[in-house]
């Protein structure tokens, strides 16, 4: 079983994927901060000086907390509505780049199968040299006057 599973690791799509997890678990990071450190912050601004992180509807005892981000952290209910927008434009621009790079990827081998040669096999064989056709008609007659040879 051991050998088995080494073989399993040691496959390369196996690989693959560990690395595309890896990679896309730091991207995702970087988005995240992208979106709530860069984005989000001037485009509340333009709305009005809203800030995401603190949008929301407190649902229990609204009065008894003086911003959403003290109602989360008391483990009040709320619906984070800001957080929410933040995650959506994350994935926008996640799935955004994931496209890009499979679109890239489709062009590449689009280009790569045009570039390979097509080899075009004849659709029948030539026929036989003269002296070899003779050859092979007078093999083909010895046979038949000595089936035993």
């Amino acid at each position: 079983m051991l050998q088995e599973f080494r073989e399993f690791i040691n496959r390369g799509n196996v690989v693959d994927l560990a690395v595309a997890v890896v990679i896309g678990g730091a991207f995702g990071q970087i988005t995240a901060s992208l979106v709530n450190q860069v984005i989000m912050p001037p485009l509340g601004l333009l709305i009005g000086g809203v800030d995401f992180a603190n949008l929301g509807i407190i649902l229990k005892d609204a009065a008894a907390y003086p911003s959403v981000a003290a109602a989360v952290e008391a483990g009040a209910p709320v619906i984070q509505i800001g957080a929410f927008l933040n995650t959506v434009v994350n994935f926008v621009i996640v799935a955004f780049a994931i496209f890009m790079v499979i679109r890239a990827y489709t062009r590449a081998q689009a280009r790569f199968a045009r570039a390979e040669p097509v080899v075009e096999e004849p659709a029948t064989p030539a026929a036989p040299p003269a002296d070899v056709a003779l050859l092979t008609e007078i093999r083909d007659l010895l046979r038949a006057q000595n089936p035993r040879a």
